[in-house]
Formats: C-alpha cells, sequence, structure tokens
C-alpha cells in the first residue's frame, strides 16, 4: 500500500445516507447559529453591564468566547462539504483542525477549574476576594490555560506531522480528530497512544481535581452562610457552573467510554457531536436562566437592542 506525507482525508460524517444531508445540514446550521447568537448574547450582555464587570463574568466570557471558538473549528468545514458534496479535507487543513480542537478543549478544561477557584475564593475567602481575585491575576490566569493549552496542541501536532498515512485515509467522523488521525496511520504508534492517555490524565484530570477541590470546600462554607438569601444566590451561581462542568465532562466521558466499547462508527461520530457541538450550544443558556444577575443583564441588552430596531 502506498504510503503518503502529503494527501487528503474524508470526513465521513455522520452518516453516508444522502437523503439525510439536509436534514444534517439545516440541524447543524441551526445549532451553530444558536451557539454563536446565545455566546455572544453573554458575552455582549457583560461588556454593556457595569455591575458584571467582575472576576466570575470576566472567566465566563472567556468561556463563551472559547465555545464560539470551539464549535467554529468543526462545524463551518461539516457544514460546507455537505453544500459542495465534497468529503475532502487537505493534509494540513486536517491538521490544523486537529491542533484548534485540541486548544479549545484543553483551554475548556482549564477554564471551568479557574472559575471554581474563583467561586472557591469569592465564598471560602470572601473578605479577600477582591484583593486575590485582581485583573492582573484574572488576565494571568486565562493567558497561561491559553499558552499550555497552545503549547499541548502543538506538541500533538508535531506528533501527527511524524507519522506515515497510508492511502486508505476514510475519517468516521464530522471533523479530523486526534485519536482517529494516529489510527489511520501506517507507522508504529504505541508510543502515540501511550501519549495521548497520559495528555488526558493530565489537562482533563488535574483541572477536574481542581473543580472538585474547590466545592469540597465551597458546599460546607455555603450551608454556613446564616442569610437564607445569600445562601441561595451562591447555590444560583455554583449551580450554574455545576451544571456547565457535568455537562461538559458528562459528554466528554461518555464519548471516552463509547469509543471504548464500541467499534461503530456511526455511533462513535453521533458520540462525538455531544462533547463538540452540545456543550457550547448550552453554556450561554443554563448562565442566563439560572443566574439572576444574568437573565436581567440580558433582559436589558435585549430590550435596548429592540429600541434600536
Amino acid at each position: 500500500m502506498e504510503i503518503k506525507k502529503q494527501t487528503e482525508f474524508l470526513l465521513l460524517g455522520l452518516t453516508e445516507d444522502p437523503t439525510l444531508q439536509p436534514l444534517i445540514f439545516s440541524l447543524f446550521l441551526s445549532m451553530y447559529m444558536f451557539t454563536i447568537l446565545g455566546n455572544l448574547l453573554i458575552i455582549l450582555a457583560v461588556s454593556s453591564d457595569p455591575h458584571l464587570h467582575t472576576p466570575m463574568y470576566f472567566f465566563l466570557c472567556s468561556l463563551s468566547l472559547n465555545d464560539i471558538c470551539f464549535i467554529t473549528s468543526t462545524i463551518p468545514k461539516m457544514l460546507l462539504n455537505i453544500q459542495t458534496q465534497d468529503q475532502s479535507i487537505t493534509y494540513t487543513g486536517c491538521l490544523s483542525q486537529v491542533c484548534f480542537v485540541i486548544v479549545f478543549v484543553v483551554l475548556e478544561n482549564f477554564l471551568l477549574a479557574v472559575m471554581a477557584y474563583d467561586r472557591y475564593v469569592a465564598i471560602c475567602h470572601p473578605l479577600s476576594y477582591t484583593t486575590i481575585m485582581n485583573l492582573c491575576l484574572c488576565v494571568l490566569l486565562v493567558l497561561t490555560s491559553l499558552s499550555i493549552s497552545t503549547v499541548e496542541a502543538l506538541f500533538d501536532t508535531l506528533m501527527i506531522l511524524r507519522l506515515s498515512f497510508c492511502t486508505a485515509l476514510e475519517i468516521p467522523n464530522f471533523f479530523c480528530e486526534l485519536p482517529q488521525i494516529i489510527k489511520l496511520a501506517c507507522s508504529d504508534t504505541p508510543i502515540d497512544n501511550i501519549l495521548i492517555y497520559v495528555e488526558t490524565c493530565i489537562f482533563a484530570g488535574l483541572p477536574l481535581s481542581g473543580i472538585i477541590f474547590s466545592y469540597i470546600h465551597i458546599v460546607p462554607s455555603i450551608l454556613r452562610i446564616p442569610s437564607s438569601e445569600e445562601m441561595h444566590k451562591a447555590f444560583s451561581t455554583c449551580g450554574s457552573h455545576l451544571s456547565v462542568v457535568s455537562l461538559f465532562y458528562g459528554t466528554a466521558f461518555g464519548v471516552y467510554i463509547n469509543s471504548a466499547v464500541t467499534h461503530s462508527p456511526g455511533k462513535t461520530a453521533v458520540a462525538s457531536v455531544m462533547y463538540t457541538v452540545v456543550p457550547p450550544m448550552l453554556n450561554p443558556f443554563i448562565y442566563s436562566l439560572r443566574n439572576r444577575d444574568m437573565k436581567e443583564a440580558v433582559r436589558k441588552l435585549i430590550s435596548r437592542i429592540a429600541s434600536l430596531l
């Protein structure tokens, strides 16, 4: 079998049934638009309301921006392929997609951990909150998370560059996913697979451990709050964050377990939708529906926009 370094991959998508392609196109276009509009609404609402210029909402804006970039790295190419009836993606395009997906997935992990730390300081050390969570530290935490994510993505991209690929380069998914790219390689890949497992433990396990550690201290502190109104507000903000954490890690672990127990390409592709599309789409709705301040800011923003039309 011929071995190539520079070639094209084929993204098989969710199904090869041509009769279902228009439905999939409409569904994913709608999901993409909802995700973009929902997260933009969060960013604009926070930016336009001075009362929300706090570390918690700064991190929320960072998460929303990351979600926009995350879904944009996969869905537009999928929609273009369906529209043009062309499943191909160039070698460079596939590498770029792998790199960007890893950046935004890892950054999502770290942002959720940073948000948990912010809640920990706010609830467990309220008197020192403004001193600890100053603007410099907030920006530094986001930039450090982005730097780590970028280095990790570049490392994995370089790992792919050293691989050789055979002529049968069909990816049973709607985007280039690192594990599936490695499966297509003609080179020996045991070391690559080990590295992926190690990276997953580090870049998913450490942030998740930080989140769990934070909430082990947060929950008892909330229960000791004397005011029922303040307790409800604390539970509300933490509940929104925990809902997003559960959605992201729940869908990601679901994909991992699904890929381990099933060898069906179609099921793996559908499972991938759960962690690449669903969390970015639902995150803004979770925060806007569960957070009273956020709901009020969104309502004001919508009223302001409506008055201009």
